[in-house]
Formats: C-alpha cells, structure tokens, sequence
C-alpha cells in the first residue's frame, strides 16, 4: 500500500507539472508574432514600441485609439487574449477611470497588469505674462483676494490638467474657476489672450511658449526643481506635500503568464538605459524611471487613492 500510495503520489506531481511546460515554453519563445499596443499618448507609445521590437525581435504595432478619457484603448486590451500579444500603453487618466466613471465595462485595477513603468511628465503651473501674480505665494493671495474670478483652463474635466488644478485648491484653500477646453490648443488659446489666467499643463505642452516669452512659469509640480526649467521653484516649496506628475507604463491583460510580464518588463528596463531612447523620452517630457510590476502596480495604488480624495472633493463624475 505504501509503494502504491508513492507511486500515486509521484504520478500526481508529474501530472501536476505538464500543463505548466508550453506556458513556460512559450514566454522562452515570446514573441513570435507582431504584438499590438493599444494606445492614446501617440508619440511616446511608438517610440517605446520600436525600443521592444528593437529587443524582442517582433513589431510592436502602435494602435492610436483616443476618445472616452483612454477607455476605448484599455476596453481593447482588456477584451483581448491574455498571451503578451495584446499590450496598453498606460497613462494616468487609464488609471483614474474607474474614479471618474460609473458605467464602464471593466475595471482598470482588477483588469490590467502592469507590466513595467516607463517615467513621469512632471506639469507646470503657467500664467500669461499680463497675470499679476509673480510666485505660487502671490497667485494664493491674489485667488484669496478675489475668490472664483481667476479662471483656470484645463483640457477638459476629469483631465489631469484639471484634477492637478482641485488638488491644488484643495491643498491652498483658493477658489478658481475650472473653465474646461476640448483640448490643449484651445486651452492654450484662451491663456494667451488672457481670457484665461492659469494652467497646471505638461511641461511638453508648453515649454516652448514659457522659452519664447509667452506664457510665465510660476512653479513645477514635482517634487524637485528640473532640468529643462531650472530657475523655476516647485509648488511644494509655497505648498508643502503638493506634487503632480502624469504616468507613462505598459500594462496587459490580467492572466497574462508572469514569465511573459518579466521578459517584457526586462525589456523595457533595457529600453530606459539605452542613451538613444532616454534621451528621446526626455524630449518628449518625460523623466524616465523604470520599476519592477510589483513597484509599477504599488505607484497605481498610491495615485489612485490619491486622486480619488481630490475627486471627491471637486464632486467630478463623468457617467
């Protein structure tokens, strides 16, 4: 009986290990096909797409799907195959959508796994020339001193332009008046006229007209002074503990094999030391910083729940 039972044993194990081989076989191999990235932030999804077919020996096909806040992009790679083949270009309205909407059909955190971090646009804080305020102290007092007449643009509600905007009335204890665009030329449009007077906009979106004279940069939203504006304090030296930056990553289809996850993940990793791509990515606004799935989905969690205190307060919802 006891030789029985050993060897039944033995058997079970054996069994319990064959459907793990082409799983494994299969991540060794990956990719062996074109592989799709579903995607709204166009240029920085190409770039990043041509560094892993660079690496992995396949095309990363880059599919530009905007509209509906990033969702139609994440709904495709959520409905897609979970084999590695059917990849999300991840920025943070991706992330956010689950705080901003009621009715989607998916939910980002349960649906999607991340798959590695590709780095940070830190945002500005930019006024017209014409706009009294001078410093990020001068803009709070003269908001206290004329409480919902500064208007404050954004490229639409629920946009990072706008959210970067409540969290820092919330933090502040300032009224502006959020006055929402369609998009980011329009926005721009109306602060170059003045009919607009302040924007907490990606730094990529308006470093040029901040350089030619055009708009007037009171403060960057990260935690430390940049490169590209180094002159230019941060909010958080007026305003303790505010910070803003958008989110770049790849995410998958949940279910997706980890051992496919990890290769794309060592890939990216690759892409973020290679001095060609990095450099790209600095141009492009972003401050490259790779992190592990684990370290990618925590910094989901960690703006999330961030975010959706500063959500709440500002009363957006978007269906």
């Amino acid at each position: 009986m006891k030789l029985h039972r050993r060897r039944m044993l033995q058997l079970t194990a054996a069994a319990a290990t064959v459907p793990t081989l082409p799983r494994i076989a299969s991540a060794l191999d990956y990719p062996t096909r074109p592989v799709r990235l579903g995607s709204a932030p166009d240029i920085a999804a190409r770039l990043i797409g041509q560094s892993l077919s660079d690496r992995l020996g396949q095309q990363f096909i880059t599919e530009n799907k905007p509209g509906a806040g990033t969702n139609l992009s994440t709904e495709a790679v959520v409905r897609a195959t979970p084999d590695g083949y059917t990849l999300l270009v991840v920025a943070t309205p991706n992330t956010l959508s689950g705080l901003l909407h009621d009715n989607l059909s998916f939910d980002f955190i349960r649906d999607i796994a991340p798959v590695g971090y590709i780095g940070s646009t830190p945002f500005v804080v930019i006024v017209p020339p014409s706009f009294p305020a001078q410093t990020i102290a001068e803009l709070i007092a003269y908001a206290k001193a004329n409480p919902g007449k500064v208007n404050m643009a954004s490229n639409g509600t629920g946009n990072l332009t706008h959210i970067s905007g409540e969290l820092f009335k919330m933090m502040a204890g300032v009224d502006l008046l959020h006055v929402p665009y369609r998009g980011e030329l329009e926005a721009q449009a109306d602060l170059l006229a003045g009919r607009a007077q302040i924007m907490f906009d990606p730094i990529i979106s308006c470093l040029g007209q901040i350089k030619a004279g055009k708009l007037r940069a009171l403060a960057v939203t990260t935690p430390k002074r940049i490169d590209s504006l180094p002159g230019v304090p941060t909010v958080g030296e007026t305003v303790p503990g505010y910070e803003v930056t958008g989110g770049l990553g790849i995410g998958a289809p949940r279910d997706t094999p980890a051992e496919i996850i990890d290769k794309l993940n060592a890939a990216i990793k690759a892409g973020l030391n290679d001095d060609a791509v990095r450099g790209r990515l600095v141009e492009l606004g972003n401050i490259p910083m790779a992190m592990s799935p684990a370290e990618y989905r925590k910094q989901i969690a960690d703006e999330n729940a961030k975010w959706s205190k500063v959500i709440k307060f500002a009363g957006i919802k978007l269906g």
